[in-house]
This record gives C-alpha cells, sequence and structure tokens, in this order.
C-alpha cells in the first residue's frame, strides 16, 4: 500500500536504519509549503506529513512545537500538532503483537530510535512481517518488509496513531450540566477512590458513638479500668484511620478538581477562538468574560458542594439505619425536621430565582461598563471622560447592588425559618429522648442516648445540606445559563478539518455576490461581479459605507451568508477550509494589535518555527528594519501592552512584516496606511510594488495617491461596482472616480492659483 500521495521536493532523505545501510542521522529533507521556498523538515515531521495526506490532511511544519533542546520531536509533540490542525491523534507504545493487528488499516508512524520515523503501511500475518515506508524517500519507492527481530534492533515502542476527525465529538456538545457531568465522569477512577475512602471514614464514624455508649454504660456503671483502656487505644487508632483516609481523600478530590479545571479552560477557550468575528464586534468583552468567567463557579459547585453532598448522603444510608436502631421514634423526629426544611427552601426558589436573573442582568451591565472602560482607556484619558465613565459606573453598581440586597432579603427568610427547626432536630429531640427515658420503665440506658445525639448530628447535617443544596443549584443554574450563551453560539465552520485545502495561485472572481449585514436591509453588496488574475495589485476605492471593508470581510471568510459566487482560483471559497484560507492570506488592518513580546515574536507569530532570518527578511520587505535596528535589543526589543514604546507608523510596519512571514499567495491591506504619517506612508507606498510581487495584492483605502500604481482599481458606490481600471482609464471615464480624485487634490488646484495670484504682486513691488 503506497501512502505517499503527496510530491515532496528537493533531494531525498537519508532514510533510516531499515532502508539505509549507513544508519545514522535523522537528516532533514526539503519540503515546499503552501508555495514558499523549500525549508528542511525534519523525518519525523515528514512522516508525519505523509501520513496526514493519506487522510486528505495537510500539516504544516512551521506549525510544530516542539520542546527546546530535543534532539528529535516527540511522539506527543507530534500528536499535539496533528491534533492542532484539526485530526485524531494518538502517541502509544506499542509491541511487535499491536503491529499485526494492523492489517488494511492508515498508516502508522512509528518512531525510530536514531530521530527518524516511518510508515507502517501493511502487515503480513502468515510471513509475520510488517511493510515500512521510508517517508523521506521517492513516492514509487515500495515499502520494505522487516520482521519482529529486525524491527526491534532499530525501534522501541513509540509510534503515532492518526486519522481524520469524524462526526460529533465531545468538544461539539452543547455546554450544559450534562456535559460537565459527563466531564466529571472521566475521572471514574479517581471518583470510586474517593468513594471508598468516603465509606471507610462513614463507617469509622460509627464507632466514637458507640464507644461513648460503652463507656457511659459499662465503664462508669462497674469502674472498669481495663475497658476503658481497650477503648482509648481503639479510639487512638480510629482517629489515625480517620486522619489518614481524610487526608488522601482531599487530596483526591483536589487532583480532580485541577484536572476538571484544566479539561474546562481548554474547552472553554477553544470554543471561544471558534465563535465568529461578529459576535465579538456585537457583544462588549467585559461581558463576555464576565459570562465566560462563570464556568469556574459551575466547577467548583460540581467538585465542591455537590460532591460533597454525595459524599455525606453516602454517610447517611451508613448512619441511618443505626439510628432508628438506637431509637425510631426519635429518628423519625430528625427525618420529619429535614423534610420541613427542604419544603421551606423549595417555596422559596422560583421567588428566589426572579431575583438572581436581575442581580445576573445587573452584575452583566456592570463588568460590561468596566471592560469597555479599562479597553478605552486611552479615549477616556484623551478627552477627560473620567466623569462620565464614573457617573455610569456608579448607576450600574447602584443597580447591582439594589438587586442583590433584594436577593438577600429574600434570601434570608429560608435561612430564619430553617435555624430553629435546625436547633429542634437534636436539641429537642434529645430532650425528648431523656423524657422518654425516664419516663420509660424498662429505663432505657443513658449510653444509648449519648450515641444517638452524636449520631444526630452527624446524620442531621447532610439533611439540611441536601435541601440547601436545591438552593445553591439555583445560582449555579443561572450560572450555567450565562456560559451557555456564550459557549453554545453558533461556532464558524470548522476551522480545522472540513473543507478544500488548495494551493492557491491568486486569481479571484466575484460572480453576482449579494450580502446583507444582520439587522439591517440595505444589501452592503449589491450583486457585484468582477475579477482579477492571479498577481494583480488591485485597488478598491469609494466613498464611506460603499462596501470596501465588506469585500476584504468576504474574502477572509469572516461572513459566509453572501448569495452569489466568490472563487479564488475556481474554488468556492465557502467549500474552503477556513483556517487553510486564513492562513493563505496576509490581512493588515487600519488597527493592528501587537502582542506583549519581543519585535521578532510578534513578526513570527504566524509561523513560530521560522528562524530570525525569516523575521528580518518580512521586516525589510516591509520598510520596518531600519528603524528595528536603532532599538535597543533590536529584533529583542519587548512590546508592552497596547505597544506605548513604538509610534503608529512603526506599529503598521511591524504588522505589514507579519502578514508577509507567511509569504502569502494574497495580501489584504484594509485601510492600512490611512493612520500613518507622510513619512511612514512614503516608506510603505514606495515598497508596495517590492511586497506584490509573486502575489495578489488588495488595496482597500480612501487615499487615491497610494493606488495609483495598481494594474487595477476598483470603484464603489452604495454597494455597486462603478468601474475597473487602471489610474489613468479612471480619470477619463469613471465620473464617481474623477470626482474622489478632484476631493482629494483640491489643494493642488489651490496652490496653483494662489501662486498666479501673487506673482504680478510681487513684481508690481519691485
Amino acid at each position: 500500500m503506497d501512502v505517499n500521495d503527496g510530491h515532496t521536493s528537493g533531494p531525498p532523505g537519508q532514510g533510516h536504519a531499515l532502508t539505509d545501510t549507513g544508519g545514522g542521522a535523522a537528516n532533514p529533507v526539503s519540503v515546499e509549503v503552501d508555495g514558499a521556498e523549500e525549508r528542511p523538515v525534519h523525518p519525523r515531521l515528514m512522516a508525519m506529513i505523509v501520513a496526514g495526506r493519506y487522510h486528505g490532511q495537510e500539516l504544516d511544519p512551521n506549525e510544530f512545537r516542539g520542546t527546546p533542546g530535543e534532539a528529535a520531536p516527540t511522539a506527543a509533540a507530534l500528536s499535539t500538532w496533528a491534533q492542532n490542525a484539526g485530526m485524531w491523534a494518538r502517541a502509544v507504545r506499542l509491541r511487535w503483537r499491536h503491529l499485526m493487528r494492523f492489517d488494511n488499516t492508515a498508516p502508522v508512524v512509528l518512531l525510530f530510535n536514531d530521530g527518524t520515523a516511518g510508515l507502517l503501511t501493511a502487515v503480513n500475518t502468515e510471513h509475520k512481517v510488517v511493510f515500512i515506508k521510508d517517508p523521506t524517500g521517492p513516492a514509487a519507492d515500495a515499502p520494505v518488509p522487516v520482521d519482529e527481530l529486525r524491527l526491534s534492533e532499530v525501534w522501541s515502542g513509540d509510534a503515532v496513531l492518526l486519522r481524520a476527525n469524524r462526526g460529533y465529538v465531545d468538544n461539539d456538545a452543547p455546554f450544559s450540566l450534562r456535559w460537565l457531568f459527563g466531564l466529571v465522569m472521566q475521572e471514574k477512577r479517581s471518583l470510586r477512590e474517593i468513594g471508598l475512602a468516603s465509606l471507610a471514614l462513614s463507617i469509622l464514624t460509627i464507632f466514637p458513638p458507640f464507644l461513648v455508649m460503652t463507656v457511659v454504660d459499662k465503664v462508669l456503671t462497674h469502674s472498669s479500668y481495663s475497658t476503658l483502656a481497650l477503648i482509648a487505644v481503639i479510639v487512638g487508632i480510629a482517629i489515625l484511620y480517620e486522619t489518614l483516609l481524610g487526608y488522601a481523600r482531599r487530596l483526591i478530590v483536589l487532583v480532580v478538581g485541577t484536572r476538571i479545571d484544566a479539561r474546562l479552560n481548554l474547552h472553554v477557550f477553544n470554543r471561544l477562538l471558534r465563535l465568529p468575528l461578529d459576535y465579538f464586534e456585537r457583544h462588549p468583552a467585559g461581558e463576555t468574560m464576565y459570562r465566560i468567567s462563570q464556568v469556574h463557579r459551575i466547577r467548583e459547585f460540581i467538585t465542591g458542594k455537590l460532591l460533597s453532598a454525595f459524599l455525606d448522603l453516602m454517610t447517611l444510608c451508613v448512619l441511618l439505619p443505626f439510628l432508628f436502631w438506637l431509637n425510631a421514634p426519635l429518628a423519625w423526629i430528625v427525618l420529619a425536621c429535614a423534610c420541613v426544611i427542604a419544603l421551606i427552601i423549595l417555596v422559596f426558589l422560583k421567588p428566589l430565582a426572579v431575583l438572581f436573573g436581575r442581580v445576573v442582568q445587573a452584575e452583566t451591565d456592570k463588568q460590561a461598563a468596566l471592560g469597555e472602560t479599562v479597553f478605552g482607556v486611552k479615549t477616556v484619558k484623551s478627552l477627560a471622560l473620567e466623569p462620565q465613565r464614573k457617573q455610569l459606573w456608579d448607576e450600574r453598581v447602584a443597580e447591582a447592588g439594589k438587586w442583590r440586597l433584594a436577593y438577600g432579603k429574600l434570601g434570608n427568610w429560608p435561612q430564619t425559618l430553617v435555624t430553629p427547626i435546625e436547633r429542634f432536630m437534636w436539641m429537642g429531640a434529645i430532650l425528648l429522648g431523656v423524657y422518654w427515658a425516664l419516663s420509660d420503665q424498662t429505663g432505657a440506658g443513658a449510653g444509648a442516648l449519648f450515641a444517638f445525639m452524636m449520631l444526630s448530628q452527624r446524620v442531621a447535617q447532610p439533611l439540611v445540606q441536601l435541601a440547601r443544596l436545591t438552593d445553591e443549584y439555583q445560582d449555579v443554574a443561572a450560572s450555567i445559563g450565562l456560559a451557555a450563551s456564550v459557549l453554545n453560539r453558533p461556532l464558524e465552520v470548522d476551522a480545522a478539518s472540513g473543507g478544500l485545502r488548495p494551493r492557491f495561485a491568486g486569481a479571484i472572481s466575484f460572480e453576482d455576490v449579494t450580502f446583507t449585514y444582520a439587522g439591517t436591509k440595505t444589501p452592503a453588496l449589491d450583486r457585484i461581479s468582477f475579477s482579477i488574475p492571479a498577481g494583480t495589485m488591485l485597488g478598491i476605492v469609494g466613498r464611506s459605507g460603499s462596501g470596501k471593508s465588506t469585500i476584504a470581510r468576504l474574502l477572509q471568510g469572516i461572513n459566509r451568508d453572501y448569495s452569489g459566487f466568490l472563487k479564488i482560483d475556481n474554488s468556492d471559497l465557502r467549500e474552503i477550509n477556513l483556517r487553510h484560507l486564513r492562513q493563505s492570506f496576509g490581512v493588515v488592518l487600519q488597527d493592528n494589535f501587537l502582542f506583549r513580546g519581543s519585535i521578532r515574536d510578534n513578526i513570527l507569530a504566524g509561523r513560530p518555527g521560522l528562524t530570525l532570518e525569516d523575521a528580518v527578511r518580512a521586516a525589510r520587505l516591509a520598510g520596518a528594519e531600519e528603524f528595528i535596528e536603532r532599538m535597543p535589543n533590536g529584533y529583542e526589543t519587548y512590546i508592552e501592552e497596547g505597544s506605548p514604546n513604538l509610534s503608529g507608523g512603526q506599529r503598521q510596519r511591524l504588522a505589514i512584516a507579519r502578514a508577509l512571514i507567511n509569504d502569502p499567495r494574497i495580501l489584504i491591506l484594509d485601510e492600512a496606511t490611512s493612520a500613518l504619517d507622510p513619512e511612514s506612508e512614503a516608506l510603505v507606498n514606495a515598497n508596495l510594488l517590492r511586497i506584490a510581487r509573486g502575489r495578489t495584492m488588495i488595496i482597500v483605502s480612501h487615499r487615491l495617491s497610494s493606488l495609483t500604481e495598481c494594474d487595477q482599481i476598483l470603484v464603489l458606490e452604495k454597494g455597486n461596482v462603478m468601474d475597473v481600471a487602471p489610474h489613468r482609464t479612471l480619470l477619463e471615464r469613471c465620473a464617481v472616480y474623477r470626482q474622489l480624485w478632484a476631493q482629494q487634490n483640491r489643494h493642488l488646484e489651490t496652490q496653483g492659483s494662489r501662486h498666479a495670484a501673487l506673482a504680478p504682486t510681487l513684481v508690481q513691488g519691485d
């Protein structure tokens, strides 16, 4: 079975010990990635790439992140790389008998001891051999049959299993209490250990009351010091075991909580990244962060109060029979009191839920105001908006405080009504027990009464806690609703697995494309049609609201609910894998965000596997090299949040370098020079022809002077295409373009007429 169905360029690798008699090193091979220049790729990465191609998935070696200092990529790192690319992958340790079961299966990546790798492509169980293919060799090479002895000399069992993701997975399940319980149940083994520890602790809690009963009825009555000494030893042993079991249970609960918290954090962040951009555009960041923060409250409830309640319920099941054995009438009183407490709490649940909803809304509005102020603090400071923002914050705080007070007042009533019943549950029951013991002619033992008193306290606590758990659940249910309102929103088309992954040349065509933003009736684009060949430098101009940026959004797949056809190299954009599409684009916006870290890290953000030389090359092309080299630490200069140590022009040139690091086939500059100072704009414009060489470039701009060198200029007006032509042609035949040009160059005509009028005056003065 030939699994190397992808094309690799460059010289074939040296192979591994099975296919190369020289045997030794893990020599890198060269591979062309996304049309970029050939780069050396480690043989283990090459094996994963070839195996991925068998499943129709193209793995990008530039996205691999290994541990610094490792001689060769590990199975775990390779598995993580494939998973991040949207594949199902597992790092495993196999034995020969396991390999015999891989007949007629997808290729398995075997990691050899010398740092290379091979692909297990087939198995012959009759002759007890496996067929191994060298992923770095020519595609036409046949797999090599290898027996157990020969394979064991070069392979210790490390392997990677991978395949394409199929169907419905847990990560796509709606966020709900049921999903959370499923997450908790993944820790079955730990939960079983917690249950056994709790059962043992419950049994140990029986001993103290019965020992007290023995002390009262036997030791005090008969003055038996030997019995007292024996009881003391038993008590000491019981305390020791209870201490050790309690420590072990708390430790296991802590480990389980930490694991669940980690899984929950990973799930939440993954869902957030898969939300469409328009969600974040319509919802304040503070509101989103507040809603997401409720996830940790839910986790604390499940692994804290809920788990404790069920463990206490186990204690209740153990202790309750002994309570009835000691004194059935008093046991019924304890149960009746617990039922009354539960009824009181249930009566208040609905009105409390209504008020809690008001509290949640008020807190959401408060956090939204806080987040908006923090994110917009530059505007607040520059316009002296502190009094207005403070007034808004005061109003939001007052509103939240009002509803919290109302909720607290109503919530105080159940506690007030429950308190006397709780006290009667054990104090009143004991008084009744004493009365019955005094009036009982048979003389019920005082020791039994003491034992009942001690056990009833241990029984009453979980009964009351279970009743109050319903009240706690109301808060948690509201928190689940808040988190679900974000996490259960429709996700972007799967950016990891589905869709085509063509190698782009850069030809773009719009065919009768119409798009309308949600909440509006007027189309942003109205049946527009145009096409450009690969390698074209296209400018897009038009008045504000004409649809310039909408074209850029559609090309990036941000909005896909348009009518008509948008094609890139004759592939419909909606059928292209979203992640592959965006990785093939370079995008520079008007206001670009730089991450905290060094200048080099920011330039290499999209390709962390590249080197400093690649960052220097991209910076030189973007015109950023000269100012970077003047920085105190050059490319290692640290950028703080908000990049206060960089000017607007420097930030923009770094953003262009970051977009160019992928060597994209299509580059979009969406108002990228509109916020630049004249010097920075001149530098960027001077480099545009160099930047555009070998790629399709789309420049959205309202400054027509920066588009005069474009091959074609698309003129938009109210979502319609007015004309597509070079600059000089548009000046002659397009009225809209001619008007825009005249408006932007009016100052030149004014200056010319001014000089003409001043000239005679100057001559006259002479």
